[in-house]
């Protein structure tokens, strides 16, 4: 692979060279897990509570305006599409009776 020296410079302080300009072996990316709780340790319905309230702390909840909003666009949408599948159905259901004679 062709690099300049600062870039095999910059790639051997990072370890991803080693000192003869070989690429390095990569080391095995082990990620820390916490240890799986035991089946005898459960959660208290009183901290479980707690902990979904601090969760929903966190979410970034809509404003009133915005809630309207997409209702309203939700609800257009639903009634755009649904006249325009009403159109499809009833357009199709007319061409078998005429090819079909019913």
């Amino acid at each position: 692979m062709a690099m300049n020296r600062q870039t095999k410079r910059m790639l051997q302080r990072q370890g991803e060279l080693g000192p003869d300009g070989e690429p390095a072996r990569a080391k095995p990316r082990t990620q820390a897990r916490p240890a799986p709780r035991p089946a005898t340790e459960r959660t208290s319905p009183k901290e479980y509570l707690h902990e979904v309230r601090s969760e929903l702390r966190k979410v970034a909840w809509p404003s009133r305006a915005e809630v309207v909003r997409y209702s309203g666009i939700v609800l257009f949408t639903l009634v755009v599409l649904t006249t325009f599948i009403f159109g499809l159905d009833y357009a199709f259901a007319e061409s078998v009776f005429f090819l079909f004679g019913g």
